[in-house]
């Protein structure tokens, strides 16, 4: 059936409600918009699904919320009885149908006697992670489009080890779901028994668990009631987390109160993603007003963290996630070090997209640093291989991309963790004279300058994935010598698994497979190329060491022209 016959079906079926016809019906004329939301359907991987909210089979909507949650139910009824009986952790963010889609996976978990664990407030990501591991469920689900625009929601599935579901069992789920052909067909149960409200205690296990993981309690109460400290949870739902943890340590905080609603909207912003400077904007205007020392905030389903210091002008600066994740990096080895609780065998992962810093400074510790993919599913891997073997001991990971994780709770990126560690840093280097904007520069100075820069691509319409898909395996046959001034001396090929050096030698990489180019160049710098999993952008990285930040931005713009040049070719 095309997308003209499916939108005609949906139209006319007696069991849509008015509003989703009324949509509809707006789009009559719109063969375009017709065919972005019936000319596929919303591709469910190892990520769940994320979408555009509207009617239509390739959009966030009850009925593609509820054809995902009965391929679930499907996975999950091929498992052994005791597993069926342990049921689902479902939780949601603040964004726009968050709650109904939450509740209508409930109910159709009960259709298909499965016990269905449902938050009774808005929840982060980390917390639902937690909680599937706290409850000993058998899975997970987060109803979030984590940073993206307002018009997005989505769905992801977690295991029962609290990481984002296998590719394995994903397939297992996608294939049931493929199964059901009628979207309107899939029913649940509201008021079933099954559906059960998390425990109360699951939220104070999880605060002490998170206190239980701080390193430097003695500067924190010495300097944490006097330290001025600005929040702002972007009106998503690391409010009441992040707030509890910071009182409970003693930590001074001034939130941005116009933030903290439950808006849908985002209205005050114009993306709630913490990684960019304008979201932050409210938090350092009131910073400034107070004088205060430093400004975080959280996305709205509070897996990412946004941080932002004065620097030695008096100016507040927002940090990239690389130098988040240094500056962290640095402190938690720094203080297990100090506090002889580095463990022999300590391990630190990160994505190979992250900054190419982290190495040093492990080799400084002597620590173990291990790379993924894009993706803290690989990272939760990880830990769970080295439960089972013993052979390291996870300190600490994080990816470029505002996610960090200390402790092994959660299996996910965790802001509220990420809230506390940042404020104890805080405490800590002002506790011994310092400034975490003075820290990052020593770590300039001791390990070089290292410049790391995202640039995104947009794309749009129906074939967008398959459009940066093809951008990216048009770069694997062409032969690159340089960027800017910079020799390419090998190039990864994640898609195949094998990196090949500039003299052609060919490598392994041992390392889950992902469509990606990485250029390894001259000194320790890189680029790399992949499309988003999660919106239609083509992303490059550039990590680029030099002497000091004025010869690094000259050679990151010097292989930006020639990176773009390369692009422009293989379209």
């Amino acid at each position: 059936m095309g997308y003209r016959e499916l939108y005609e079906s949906w139209l006319h079926d007696g069991r849509l409600p008015e509003d989703c016809k009324n949509s509809l019906r707006a789009i009559a004329s719109d063969e375009k918009e017709k065919e972005y939301r019936f000319g596929a359907e919303l591709e469910f991987g190892t990520a769940g699904m994320r979408g555009i909210i509207g009617c239509g089979t390739n959009m966030m909507n009850v009925f593609t919320v509820m054809r995902a949650t009965q391929g679930l139910a499907g996975y999950i009824k091929t498992l052994s009885a005791e597993e069926q009986a342990r049921g689902v952790v479902i939780s949601y963010d603040t964004r726009r149908n968050s709650r109904l889609f939450a509740e209508k996976t409930a109910a159709v978990l009960a259709k298909n006697g499965i016990k269905a664990y449902l938050f009774d407030d808005v929840h982060p990501v980390p917390m639902l992670s937690y909680a599937v591991r706290r409850l000993h469920a058998i899975a997970g689900v987060m109803i979030t489009a984590s940073h993206n625009p307002k018009e997005y929601n989505g769905y992801k599935v977690y295991g029962e080890d609290g990481a984002q579901m296998s590719p394995e069992a994903t397939a297992v789920v996608v294939k049931f779901i493929n199964e059901i052909t009628d979207y309107l067909g899939v029913e649940g149960e509201e008021t079933s028994p099954l559906i059960v409200p998390v425990p109360k205690e699951v939220d104070d296990d999880y605060i002490e668990t998170l206190a239980g993981l701080t390193l430097s309690r003695e500067a924190v109460e010495k300097c944490g009631k006097n330290l001025k400290l600005v929040y702002t949870p972007v009106h998503g739902s690391g409010y009441v987390p992040v707030m509890r943890i910071l009182k409970k340590l003693g930590i001074n905080v001034t939130v941005v109160e116009e933030q903290t609603t439950k808006d849908t909207e985002f209205s005050t912003v114009k993306v709630p993603n913490p990684e960019f400077k304008e979201t932050l904007s409210m938090g350092i205007a009131l910073a400034n007003q107070i004088k205060a020392d430093v400004v975080f905030g959280t996305d709205p389903d509070s897996d990412r963290l946004g941080v932002a210091l004065k620097n030695d002008e008096g100016e507040f600066v927002a940090l990239s996630g690389n130098q988040v994740g240094i500056l962290l990096l640095d402190y938690v080895l720094t203080r297990l070090k100090e506090e002889n609780a580095l463990p022999a065998n300590a391990a630190v992962v990160k994505s190979f997209v992250s900054t190419g810093m982290a190495r040093a400074i492990c080799e400084k510790f002597g620590v173990a640093l291990f790379e993924t993919p894009v993706g803290f599913k690989f990272i939760g891997e990880k830990i769970k291989e080295w439960e089972a073997d013993g052979s390291h001991t996870f300190v600490f990971g994080f990816e470029e991309s505002c996610g960090y994780l200390r402790g092994t709770h959660a299996r996910d990126k965790d802001a509220v963790v990420a809230s506390m560690l940042c404020a104890e840093m805080v405490c800590y280097y002002t506790y011994i004279g310092k400034t975490v904007w003075g820290r990052l520069n020593e770590i300039y100075a001791a390990y070089g300058y290292v410049l790391d820069k995202n640039v995104s691509v947009q794309y749009s319409g129906l074939n967008a994935m398959k459009e940066m898909n093809a951008v990216v395996d048009a770069l694997k046959t062409v032969k690159v010598e340089k960027f800017g001034g910079f020799a390419v001396e090998a190039v990864r090929d994640y898609s195949k698994d094998i990196r090949t050096a500039a003299d052609g030698t060919k490598t392994a990489l041992h390392i889950p497979k992902c469509n990606c180019v990485y250029y390894e160049l001259a000194g320790g710098s890189f680029v790399c190329v992949r499309p988003s999993g999660t919106e239609p952008k083509l992303k490059i990285y550039y990590s680029v060491k030099a002497k000091d930040e004025a010869a690094a931005t000259e050679a990151l713009e010097a292989a930006k022209k020639d990176v773009e040049a390369l692009l422009a070719s293989v379209k």
